[in-house]
């Protein structure tokens, strides 16, 4: 490999990493303003899924920061969950505060599928 294809590498990791950060962000913000909204906001399926999506982009950004050889696979996880939560969140339609965490997870998920393809995960 050379210096030019380590360094282009190098910053797709950590872009990944900044968008998982980013994305875990915005499901534990996202999910304190449902339980303030109430109602649909702070169902269960509805805020456990928000916390699953948090919980896993901290450990995909984990996983890489360490470059453990096993973060394609978390990655490949990721971008499931993340694609899932973006759905879920979708279900809102017209609240601000949920589109853009709609946003985040689907940019995390679009990165994290790159992640898993580039080291061979399918």
């Amino acid at each position: 490999m050379s210096s030019l294809d380590v360094s282009t590498a190098n910053e797709q990791l950590q872009a990944c990493i900044q968008e998982c950060v980013d994305c875990h962000r915005a499901c534990l913000e996202t999910a304190a303003y449902c339980l303030e909204q109430g109602g649909r906001h702070a169902e269960p399926d509805h805020l456990r899924l928000l916390f699953d999506c948090a919980e896993i982009c901290q450990t995909s950004a984990n996983f890489m920061l360490r470059r453990s050889d096993l973060y394609p696979l978390i990655c490949e996880v990721c971008a499931e969950i993340c694609a899932e939560c973006a759905d879920g969140c979708d279900a809102f339609e017209g609240d601000a505060r949920l589109e853009r965490c709609a946003e985040a997870c689907r940019a995390c998920a679009e990165r994290c599928q790159i992640m898993a393809e580039e080291e061979g995960v399918e």
